[in-house]
């Protein structure tokens, strides 16, 4: 049987298209945003504008289970219950289409971490980009015995990169998840595969991305901490996806898998894991 490590070296990059690549998923805001505390720690930011159309006068919203007011130092604080307060942003955002948060509408609850890594609140995944939350997902790079890669392409329904080619899976961790049972989850529901089929399977890395979010007209910006496995998926099962959210799948060779990352008809999420395995091994 062929090692995934062993395949991948085969396969070099373009330099110059890595350093393109690495550039677009470490790039700053469009425009000047303010930070977002929650009971004084930081959970995000905003633009100067987000919050005119919720806090009326511009500077402080009371309700009897948070504080929301913008300070001297021209933050943004919530003080008080932050699962309220953040669901009640959300849902002010949605009512107003505020960063297109009405079409990105989920009903998927998120965990929001503190700097230090404590989950402090849960937000709803359709605002969490707009308030520049930092997200959490999982992937997985499937191989076959002889070393092939197989990719997903993404469905043109997909609020995000509609039609671009994918990991074999991937998506954002709700907070009722960890890893694991994200992993388990989106293997089946995109793929249609069991988690305990897939051999070899081992922890391949993390990688995080930080850029404004052009869904939303750039007002957004996503912060992400993306954790990836690699395995092998057994001869003989194919991958069949099982939520309508990819269109196809396909069984690429490493070099031809290079040759379509390099141009760019990936998504940024998948070239960086994929390029990630490339320079790890």
């Amino acid at each position: 049987m062929t090692r995934p490590d062993k395949v991948m070296q085969q396969s070099c990059l373009n330099p110059l298209w890595l350093d393109a690549l690495h550039a677009r998923a470490n790039c700053p805001p469009l425009r000047p945003r303010q930070d977002l505390l929650l009971n004084g720690e930081r959970i995000g930011s905003v633009e100067r504008d987000c919050f005119k159309q919720i806090v009326p006068d511009g500077q402080r919203l009371k309700t009897d289970a948070f504080v929301l007011e913008r300070s001297a130092d021209d933050c943004w604080h919530i003080t008080g219950q932050g699962t309220q307060a953040l669901a009640y942003i959300a849902q002010a955002c949605r009512t107003e289409n505020i960063g297109c948060v009405r079409e990105q509408w989920r009903d998927e609850l998120l965990a929001v971490f503190s700097p230090e890594n404590r989950q402090l609140a849960c937000v709803e995944r359709g605002v969490a980009r707009l308030l520049g939350i930092a997200t959490r997902a999982v992937h997985l790079v499937g191989f076959t015995s002889n070393g092939h890669v197989w990719v997903q392409q993404r469905s043109l329904d997909k609020a995000i990169d509609p039609g671009l080619w994918d990991t074999t899976v991937g998506g954002l961790v709700p907070a009722s998840d960890n890893l694991t049972k994200a992993l388990v989850r989106e293997t089946w529901e995109e793929a249609g595969i069991k988690l305990d089929v897939v051999q070899q399977l081992h922890a391949g890395g993390r990688v995080i991305v930080q850029h404004p979010n052009a869904r939303d007209g750039a007002i957004g910006y996503v912060v992400e901490q993306i954790d990836w496995f690699a395995g092998v998926i057994p001869d003989g099962i194919t991958p069949i996806n099982q939520d309508g959210e990819v269109s196809q799948f396909a069984l690429l060779q490493p070099l031809e898998l290079k040759l379509q990352m390099e141009s760019n008809v990936f998504t940024l999420d998948a070239s960086l894991i994929l390029s990630h395995a490339l320079s790890h091994h």
